[in-house]
């Protein structure tokens, strides 16, 4: 009687033992298996076009840079100006352009770099809350498949803005 409870016991502690290890391994998964930290990523200043009145959808620019030796995955995010954040590209298909969300995100190569820009990936603010303004900012978080989440605030340029700088396409 002894011995079985004695087995009882081990028994117990390792189905313990054993539910703890998943739990422990995700929460310190940004820092295991090579997984790139938030350190790696360097974003260059977020940027959108000002919006006329009534308009529910904008586009929001960057570039991203993977200093790190695993490549990562811009998989979503949020921005204090929207109700829903997506990551779209647009591309050309038999000679019209298309616009989608990627549904399985974005990926920024190790050691590489991508840009965010007009006519092509981009992230999509949907269901504006407000129109924005120039030269307001707002706030917002991008999330990566291993860096997790990432604050960014995004300058509000005019209309037509082709750059932060606020180039205008002629």
């Amino acid at each position: 009687m002894k011995m079985l409870l004695h087995v009882a016991r081990a028994t117990l502690v390792m189905g313990a033992c054993a539910l703890s290890v998943p739990a422990f391994a995700q929460a310190t998964n940004h820092t295991t298996h090579g997984a790139p930290a938030a350190s790696t990523l360097i974003l260059s200043p977020a940027w959108t076009r000002a919006t006329p009145p009534g308009s529910k959808v904008a586009g929001g620019f960057m570039t991203l840079e993977n200093k790190g030796a695993t490549a990562d995955r811009l998989i979503g995010g949020s921005a204090e100006v929207s109700n829903i954040f997506e990551v779209h590209e647009m591309k050309m298909d038999a000679g019209v352009m298309k616009m989608r969300a990627l549904e399985k995100g974005l990926e920024i190569p190790a050691g590489g770099k991508v840009e965010l820009k007009p006519g092509s990936f981009h992230v999509m603010f949907i269901d504006l809350k407000q129109p924005l303004k120039e030269g307001e900012s707002f706030r917002g978080e991008l999330v990566f498949e291993k860096a997790g989440k990432v604050p960014v605030t995004f300058k509000v340029m005019p209309i037509g803005s082709t750059s932060a700088g606020g180039q205008q396409h002629h």
